[in-house]
């Protein structure tokens, strides 16, 4: 039992370092991106787009990184900014559907699938359930 508990202390120690490792840097990225206007820049060019989600501007930095890099480099840009509870969980929805598009693609294509087909659909998915959550969640605080 004694092995069991040191073993999974261990295993945490070593995961919490990998997400860290990740999340962290995204995070003082992000804040100086906002501390010298660089984030209100990006918000202001993506704030059409994003409209239609019901999201702020800035929150394409998340879905960017979210599919780009990965979940945790999301949620490292998603501490930086401030988001309600809705627009954390329009996120959520879509990221759930196109989260780290370069790997999961490369998984599937082994899987006999083809990207030509899984990559529109993912897209596709998360902006249609991106739309859909913006309007319901849209006068979530």
């Amino acid at each position: 039992m004694i092995n069991s508990i040191k073993s999974g202390f261990w295993t945490g120690v070593r995961t919490t370092g990998m997400l860290a490792r990740v999340i962290v840097p995204v995070y003082f990225i992000v804040a100086i991106l906002s501390r010298y206007g660089g984030l209100e820049q990006i918000a202001h060019f993506f704030e059409p787009v994003m409209h239609i989600f019901g999201l702020p501007g800035e929150a394409a930095l998340v879905l960017v990184l979210g599919n780009v890099v990965n979940l945790y480099a999301a949620l490292g840009a998603i501490v930086a900014i401030s988001l309600t509870s809705g627009q954390l969980t329009v996120l959520a929805l879509m990221l759930g559907f196109s989260h780290s598009l370069f790997v999961e693609s490369a998984v599937v294509k082994k899987t006999g699938v083809p990207i030509r087909v899984i990559l529109p659909l993912r897209l596709g998915m998360m902006i249609l359930v991106g739309m859909i959550a913006g309007q319901l969640t849209g006068g979530m605080a």
